[in-house]
């Protein structure tokens, strides 16, 4: 039997099978995200930026793409990294973004 949950944020109902993708996806932009953090040239990363650190930065689009993720915003992705690129082209997908 399929169990469905209730999101009551913002009304929608989804199954169990997407609720455990939906974590997946989470854990996959979690590790890109941290990767990414790891891999920046502090000093690059500094100049192009204001002055936050990249796991900073970083921390702060995992989270943004975790509350997308949640809400739904990102079923249609096949992985992680499909979902970080689409962010990286166009932070407007991301509601809760302030750049």
């Amino acid at each position: 039997m399929n169990k469905i949950f209730r999101d009551d944020s913002n009304e929608k109902q989804y199954s169990a099978g997407a609720k455990k993708r939906r974590d997946n996806l989470t854990k996959e932009i979690k590790e890109i995200y941290q990767n990414l953090a790891h891999s920046d040239d502090q000093n690059h990363f500094h100049k192009t930026t204001t002055g936050i650190t990249p796991q900073s930065y970083y921390g702060s689009l995992q989270n943004a793409a975790a509350h997308e993720i949640s809400q739904g915003r990102f079923d249609t992705c096949r992985d992680g990294m499909e979902i970080v690129n689409k962010i990286a082209k166009d932070k407007t997908l991301l509601s809760t973004w302030e750049e």
